[in-house]
Formats: C-alpha cells, sequence, structure tokens
C-alpha cells in the first residue's frame, strides 16, 4: 500500500473504457462478475458483521459501499448521510468515489447518479476498480506490473505441475487444475492431486473451491458450470478469485523467503564440504589408476601373433589418447579444486583443508613421476616386436587365405557329385547335367595349381617354425586328401550321366511315337462321345432319319479304331518293359502328351457304352415324329375349313352392312339371324383348340399342311364376333338416331347411299377426296382450289359452306357452332361431326339457349335465380338436383342467395364446367 505508483494504476485500468462492450459481446461474463464481486465483497462486509445479497441493489444508498472501503483499506471515511432520500444516497456514493479517487484510481464514466439507480454495468464497473486498486495492485513479481506480476506467481507456482499451463486469467483456469495446484502447492495435505484428471473439470473445479472455502477462508466465488458452460470465462473474475489465493498465501511466501536465506548459508558449508570428499575421492582414484598401471608399462612379454602384439601397441596407444589424457586432467583438476577449496575456506573464517595421508598433492606428483618412468621404451620394444612377427603372420595369413578359398570351392562339391539326380531326370535333364559336368571337371582341373601352393606354404612355415605349424600341416593333409576323393568321384558320375543318357533317348523315342498316335486318337473319341451324347432337336421325320444314318456309318469305324488303340498301349508297354529291364527310375510322366493308357481305356469304354444308348434315343425321336406329323396333318385339315369359312362371313356382313334392303329394323332382324348362326359354329373353333393345344404340348411349331396358325382363326373370330356385334350397334344406333332427331327413313338412306357411292373400295370408310365428293352431292359448296384435300373442312371453308346453305354466320354464331362440332379446337371438321350437326339442326332438340330462356322466365326476368323460385317451380327432386350444382351468382344486381342458372345451362350441354 506504501509503494502506490500512480502511473502502475493508470495503465492497468484502461481495459475499464472497453466495459460496456465487453459486457453486451458476453452476458455470462456479467453473470460470472455478479457471483465474483459478490463474494469477494461480502468477503470483506462479514468482517464488520454484514453482507450483500443484490450486489446492484445493496449499495445504492452508499452505506455498505463506503463499510466495505473502510475495511478494505484500515481508514475510515466522512459520516454518511442516515436519509433515505435520493440525495443522502448520491451524496455517500459520492464520499465513496472520492476516497477511492484519493487512492490516485482513475474512474472512468462511473458516477453517483448511476450507481444509486441501480446500473448493473457502471456497480460492477465500480467494483473491480475497487479490487485491482485493493486486491491486486500491490502484487508484483520481479518488478512487474499487477496483473502480469499475478500471472507470473500462478506460473511459478504451477510449474512444477505437467498438466497445468497457465497462460491468461481465462481459458486457462477452465480445467479446473490451475486452482488445484495452487492449493497443493502450499497445502499438498488439503488435496490428492495425483487422483486428479484433466478431462474432468467439474470435479476439479469443485474440488478446489470447496477446499479454499473450507480450510483456506477464501468464499466462493463462482460456480464450477459457470466456468465449464462459458466458452472464454471472464478475466475479471478468475483475477478476483486467484488474488483471494494470492493474499491467502502471502504469509507461507515470508516463511519460504526466510527459509531461502538459511538454505543458501548452509549451502555454502555443504559446497565446501563435498569439495573436500571430491579431492580425497579424486586423489584416491587417481593413485589407485597410477598403481594399476605401472606394472602393465613395465611387462616386456612377447606375444606369438601378429595380432597380439597389435592389440599391445593399439592398447598402448589407447591408453595415450584416450585413458591418460583424462587423468593428467585429473590431475590439474585436483591441484585447482584444492587450490579453490582452500581460498573459499579462508574466505568464509572456516580452518584450513588438510588432505589424508599420501593424498598431499606432493605426494601424487611423486607417483606420477614415476608414471613417466615406466612409458620410456615400452613403444619402441613393441615396434620390433611386431617387425619380427610381420614376416610369419604374412606366410599364414596367405596359407589362411589361399586355403579358405578352395575349402570355399570345395564345399558341397562332394555331395553333389555323389547325389543320383540323373536316376529322376528327364532326357533333356541328363543332357543338361552332362554339360554342367563337363564345365565341372573343366573348372576342377584350373584348382590344381592352388593345391599345389597351398603345399608349398605350409612346407615353407614349416622351415620357419611357425608357432602354429601343426595345424596348419593338418589343415594341408585334408585339403589334399579331398582333392584325390575329388578326382575319382568326378569319373564315376561321368560313367553314370553318359549310361542313363542311352536309355532315356531309346525311351523318348517311343514317348514320342506314342504321342503323335495317341493325340488324334483321344480327339476322335473325344469327339465321338461328344456327337454321341448331343442333345438334338428335329421337327420332321426326315431330319431324324439323317440323323439315324449318320449314326450308323459311325459304328462301322469302331473295329479300326481298336486296332489303333491296342496299337498306341503297345508302345507304351515297351516303354514299361525296358524299365523294368534296367531299373531306370522315370521321374515324371510322358512330356510329349499328358494323354494316359488309362484315359484312352476309360474314354473308349464310354464310347462302347454310348452306342445302344444312341441307337435308343434316335429310334424314340423317330416315333415321336411320326406322331407330330399325324397331328399336323388333323390340324391343318381343320383350319384349311374354318379359315376360310370365317373370311366369308366377314365379306358377307361388310355387303350387309352397305347393301339398303328394306327398313333398319328389317336389316337388323337380319343381322341378328347371321349373328346366331355365327355363334353356332362356335363348337368347331373350340375343336380346332384343343388340336392346336395338343401340337403345343408335342413342341410342334411349324405345320406344312396349312397356312392358318391357331392365333390367325383365334383373331378372324374374334374379329367376326367384333364386326357383326358392331354392325348390330351400328343399325341400332341408327335407329336411335332416328326416332330422337325425328329423320326420316328417306334422309338416312339418301346420306346412307351417298356415303356407300363414294365409298368405292367397300373399305366403311371415305378418303379426303371421297369425303369432298359425297358433301358436294349433298349440296353443300366446299370450294375449289383453296379446300385443302384432308377429308376435313377448315373454319373458313366450314363457314362459307354453312352460308351457302341458308345459315346467318355472324362472328359471334359461328363461334358457337365452332365450339359444338370443333370441341377440341383443332380448326377442322371430320365427317362423323358434320353428320352429328346436321342432324341436330334438322331435328328438334333442346339447347343451352332455349334452356336458359326457359329458366329466365322462370326468374321473372332476371339474371339470376333464387332457391325458393326453384323450389316453388320445379318438382323436389329436379329442383334439388339445380339448387346442389348451381354456382353462387356473382354479378352486380345480385342479392343474397343468388344462382347463376346462365353457367348451369351452358354446362349441361358440355359448353363449360359443371
Amino acid at each position: 500500500m506504501d509503494h502506490y505508483d500512480p502511473q502502475q494504476t493508470n495503465d492497468y485500468m484502461q481495459p475499464e473504457e472497453d466495459w460496456d462492450r465487453d459486457l453486451l459481446l458476453d452476458p455470462a461474463w456479467e453473470k460470472q462478475q455478479r457471483k465474483t464481486f459478490t463474494a469477494w465483497c461480502n468477503s470483506h462486509l462479514r468482517k464488520a458483521g454484514t453482507q450483500i445479497e443484490n450486489i446492484e441493489e445493496d449499495f445504492r444508498d452508499g452505506l455498505k459501499l463506503m463499510l466495505l472501503l473502510e475495511v478494505i483499506s484500515g481508514e475510515r471515511l466522512a459520516k454518511p448521510e442516515r436519509g433515505k432520500m435520493r440525495v443522502h444516497k448520491i451524496s455517500n456514493v459520492n464520499k465513496a468515489l472520492d476516497f477511492i479517487a484519493s487512492k490516485g484510481v482513475k474512474l472512468v464514466s462511473i458516477g453517483a447518479e448511476e450507481i444509486v439507480d441501480g446500473n448493473v454495468k457502471m456497480t460492477l464497473g465500480m467494483i473491480w476498480t475497487i479490487i485491482l486498486r485493493f486486491a491486486i495492485q500491490d502484487i508484483s513479481v520481479e518488478e512487474t506490473s499487477a496483473k502480469e506480476g499475478l500471472l507470473l506467481w500462478c506460473q511459478r507456482k504451477t510449474a512444477p505441475y505437467k498438466n497445468v499451463n497457465i497462460q491468461n486469467f481465462h481459458i486457462s483456469w477452465k480445467d479446473g487444475l490451475g486452482f488445484c495446484a495452487l492449493i497443493h502447492r502450499h497445502r499438498p495435505e488439503l488435496i490428492d492431486y495425483g487422483k486428479l484428471r484433466k478431462d474432468d473439470p467439474l470435479t476439479n473445479l469443485n474440488t478446489a473451491f470447496d477446499v479454499a472455502e473450507k480450510y483456506l477462508d477464501i468464499p466462493k466465488m463462482l460456480d464450477a458450470e459457470d466456468i465449464i458452460g462459458t466458452l472464454r470465462p471472464d478475466e475479471k473474475a478468475i483475477m478476483t478469485y486467484v488474488s483471494c489465493y494470492y493474499h491467502a498465501f502471502s504469509g507461507a511466501q515470508k516463511a519460504e523467503t526466510a527459509a531461502n536465506r538459511i538454505c543458501k548459508v548452509l549451502a555454502v558449508n555443504q559446497e565446501n564440504e563435498q569439495l573436500m570428499e571430491d579431492y580425497e575421492k579424486l586423489a584416491s582414484d587417481l593413485l589407485e589408476w597410477i598403481r594399476r598401471t605401472i606394472p602393465w608399462l613395465e611387462n616386456r612379454a612377447p606375444e606369438n601373433t601378429m595380432q597380439a602384439m597389435q592389440q599391445k601397441l593399439e592398447d598402448f596407444r589407447d591408453y595415450r589418447r584416450l585413458h591418460k589424457p583424462p587423468k593428467v586432467q585429473e590431475k590439474c583438476q585436483l591441484e585447482i579444486n584444492f587450490n579453490t577449496l582452500q581460498t573459499k575456506l579462508r574466505l568464509s573464517n572456516r580452518p584450513a583443508f588438510m588432505p589424508s595421508e599420501g593424498k598431499m598433492v606432493s605426494d601424487i606428483n611423486n607417483a606420477w613421476g614415476g608414471l613417466e618412468q615406466a612409458e620410456k621404451g615400452y613403444e619402441e620394444w613393441l615396434l620390433n616386436e611386431i617387425r619380427r612377427l610381420e614376416r610369419l603372420d604374412h606366410l599364414a595369413e596367405k596359407f589362411r587365405q589361399k586355403a579358405s578359398i578352395h575349402e570355399s570351392w570345395t564345399d558341397g562339391k562332394e555331395a553333389m557329385l555323389q547325389q543320383k539326380d540323373y536316376e529322376t531326370a528327364t532326357l533333356s535333364e541328363i543332357k543338361a547335367l552332362l554339360k554342367k559336368h563337363e564345365a565341372f571337371e573343366s573348372d576342377l582341373a584350373a584348382h590344381q595349381d592352388r593345391v599345389e601352393q597351398i603345399a608349398a606354404i605350409a612346407q615353407e612355415l614349416n622351415e620357419l617354425d611357425y608357432y602354429d605349424s601343426p595345424s596348419v600341416n593338418a589343415r594341408c593333409q585334408k585339403i589334399c586328401d579331398q582333392w584325390d576323393n575329388l578326382g575319382a568321384l568326378t569319373q564315376k558320375r561321368r560313367e553314370a550321366l553318359e549310361r542313363t543318357e542311352k536309355l532315356l533317348e531309346t525311351i523318348d523315342q517311343l514317348y514320342l511315337e506314342y504321342a503323335k498316335r495317341a493325340a488324334p486318337f483321344n480327339n476322335w473319341m473325344e469327339g465321338a462321345m461328344e456327337d454321341l451324347q448331343d442333345t438334338f432337336i428335329v421337327h420332321t421325320i426326315e431330319e431324324i432319319q439323317g440323323l439315324t444314318t449318320a449314326h450308323e456309318q459311325f459304328k462301322a469305324t469302331l473295329p479300326d479304331a481298336d486296332k489303333e488303340r491296342q496299337a498306341i498301349l503297345g508302345i507304351h508297354n515297351e516303354v514299361s518293359k525296358i524299365v523294368q529291364t534296367y531299373h531306370v527310375n522315370m521321374a515324371g510322366t510322358n512330356p510329349y502328351t499328358t494323354i494316359t493308357p488309362q484315359e484312352i481305356n476309360g474314354k473308349w469304354e464310354h464310347v462302347r457304352q454310348l452306342v445302344p444308348r444312341r441307337d435308343q434315343a434316335l429310334m424314340e425321336e423317330h416315333a415321336r415324329q411320326q406322331q407330330n406329323e399325324r397331328l399336323r396333318k388333323q390340324f391343318g385339315a381343320q383350319a384349311n375349313v374354318i379359315g376360310p369359312w370365317i373370311q366369308t362371313k366377314m365379306e358377307e356382313i361388310g355387303r350387309i352392312s352397305i347393301e339398303m334392303h328394306g327398313t333398319l329394323e328389317d336389316q337388323l332382324n337380319h343381322l341378328r339371324q347371321y349373328e346366331k348362326s355365327i355363334v353356332n359354329y362356335k363348337p368347331k373353333i373350340d375343336q380346332l383348340e384343343g388340336d392346336h393345344q395338343q401340337i403345343q404340348e408335342a413342341l410342334i411349331f411349324d405345320n406344312k399342311h396349312t397356312n392358318y396358325t391357331m392365333e390367325h382363326i383365334r383373331v378372324g373370330w374374334e374379329q367376326l364376333l367384333t364386326t357383326i356385334a358392331r354392325t348390330i350397334n351400328e343399325v341400332e344406333n341408327q335407329i336411335l338416331t332416328r326416332d330422337a332427331k325425328g329423320i326420316s327413313q328417306e334422309q338416312m338412306n339418301e346420306f346412307r347411299a351417298s356415303f356407300n357411292h363414294f365409298d368405292r373400295d367397300h373399305s366403311g370408310t371415305l378418303g379426303p377426296e371421297e369425303f369432298k365428293a359425297c358433301l358436294i352431292s349433298l349440296g353443300y359448296d366446299i370450294g375449289n382450289d383453296a379446300q385443302k384435300k384432308t377429308g376435313m373442312m377448315d373454319c373458313e371453308d366450314f363457314r362459307a359452306c354453312l352460308i351457302s346453305m341458308g345459315y346467318n354466320m355472324g362472328e359471334a354464331e359461328f363461334a358457337r357452332i365452332m365450339s359444338i362440332v370443333d370441341p377440341n379446337r383443332l380448326g377442322v371438321v371430320t365427317f362423323q361431326a358434320f353428320i352429328d350437326f346436321m342432324s341436330r339442326e334438322t331435328a328438334d332438340t333442346d339447347t343451352a339457349d332455349q334452356v336458359m330462356a326457359s329458366f329466365k322466365i322462370l326468374a321473372g326476368d332476371k339474371n339470376y335465380i333464387t332457391v325458393d323460385e326453384l323450389r316453388r317451380e320445379l318438382p323436389p327432386d329436379q329442383a334439388e338436383y339445380c339448387i346442389a350444382r348451381m354456382a353462387p351468382y356473382n354479378g352486380r344486381d345480385a342479392v343474397p342467395g343468388a344462382l347463376d342458372y346462365m353457367s348451369f345451362s351452358t354446362a349441361l350441354y358440355g359448353e363449360s364446367d359443371l
């Protein structure tokens, strides 16, 4: 408090200018600050026997705010106003703010009125300013600012904890381990830190907060859920909470400083003692090394091998390069350490160091002089001995090198020469083995010189009295014995290879002849088996007779085939005889073919079994084809009668429909009698269906005895029934049209006569030109070149035709007629539409306009009709029919419940949607 720096405060208070923005950015921060700041205030207010519940409400009168400042500062503020008026509250708050300002704190945008009015943001900002000044500002570690000092303190205290990394006052504390580490560092008995897990932040935070509240008198300022549930906890809340930990452990910090001072003094004494121990140990080790090294340097016993002497020289060089230099350094360091130790003892007012007996610096120098004396002459002796052994070692190495090369070459050669691989080899393999053996013989002769060199070197080593001459002689003798054995084995193998080659050449010729004859014979048998087992599909007797003839010709070739089979087997038997006589071990089968005698015999036996089966199958098929031919003739005879009968009846019906004998009723009676006679013919169709079913079951697909198929008969029969029914229906419709439209029989006859006259091909239809001529014959002027020859009239042609017949062709009237004859708006009028229109015009029929006029009379000349008028004028069922289907009338003169009888009338005749 006494070392307060205003500049430091101003620097740290600068972030307060962003207070409003921070709160707006994350409302969760406001919640955290409420809890933290409230708990912090209560931790001080309870010393005065009071507390706050709502931070923005309880500070509004300024009384508890002034009390808080007195508690945390230890100073008395001006006497507060006890009145409850606004002016009294503002006065108290101003006294508190003035006190804060007197401590060098700059208040940014915080006025007494906002605190009195309960402004949350301003109240929190004021409390944060107080926390900064009285709880955080004086925290300083190594001359850092308050915030940096607190952060540095946290980092140092948590440094031993590997899973804690404090870099800020927000997300670094989310896992709770930072709080637990601070407690454990100062009070390890309160928390079992080893059981904490980084992935369980809720448990970590609750543990730290509960322990701090129970044992450290730090109130619980935040809930663990607030920290975990926020992406970035509020920095001010965390700093406030952490500062409480700092102050709680400040006493421990002072104890730590005192302990450091004691440790520093003890460290000097411990260092001196360690130097004394190091000197004693280093001196002992160095003297022991000198004692062990001098006898080794004085040993001049010679070695028998060059390697041993070279190893001694190498050991001496290692001694000079590796072992002695460190000892020189140790000797030097020993003297340095001795002098340094004596200086430190003198400076620290301690008595001088006296080494153990025999370990003075002078004792070590004397021992070192004896070591250097032993080194003299040792290296020269080593070099002379090496020169002496070099000559012998060279000869021995040359012997070993040549012997090793020879032994490496001969390794496995005896086993190779003794193997009987030729017994299971083929002829080509035998020839390859002979070539390989010839190459080996050449190689064997080339190695004769090396064997002689090995023997000469061994002799020279014996003459020079080489220490290892017994082993050299034994090895040389072994090489010579092995060489003699290789020569004998080589000659024996050549004789065996040449004998086997002759036998295999004979067998190879027999194999080749066997293969040349077995392959075509095997192909013949496979083809015969395939033909004998081949399924056949025939449809005529001629086809099955052809197959039978071919089969008889095949059977005639079987005796000659059997002779060829026996000849092929004889070749194989001759090979077997050679193998048994000369004990040839055949390595494999015939190299020229994979066909074995067993396969030939097996296939031949199969062919013999298949021949009678083929005979039986051909006989059965011949009988089946005879039955099929009978069915074909039976069906053809009936179809050739029924087919023409149906065609004749179709033509007769066509003539009846065209001719105009008698009245329509007479024509109808005649057609019905004709229909009855046709129906009576149905049993013959059914009988033909039965014959066709038998043909289908026998899988007969063609019939040369008739051009008619059952499908032709069925289609003709169905067309006949359809035609007679359609013709009867046409006559019935003509009668209905005549009676309904009031058309006279003469008019109907005239229409039919004209139509039949121009139907020159008697197809029942008129082409475009025929249709045009028909209309002209009825008195209609169709036009000349302008008329399209399509059998139809376009709008203008039809209109001209109507005008020529006396119709008034206003635009509205013509549009109405076109909507009748061309409802699909295709722009053409068909013959049927024209006839329907003429029938309608020549007969007395109802129209939409007539019905509309009748409704208008019932409605009293109004454009709409009411429900009451319909029920009054029409029968009940018809009135309800109209009411259910008439749309509401929407005209200007409409009344409630008015119905539109006009759209209803047009809908009745299909001129609009009902």
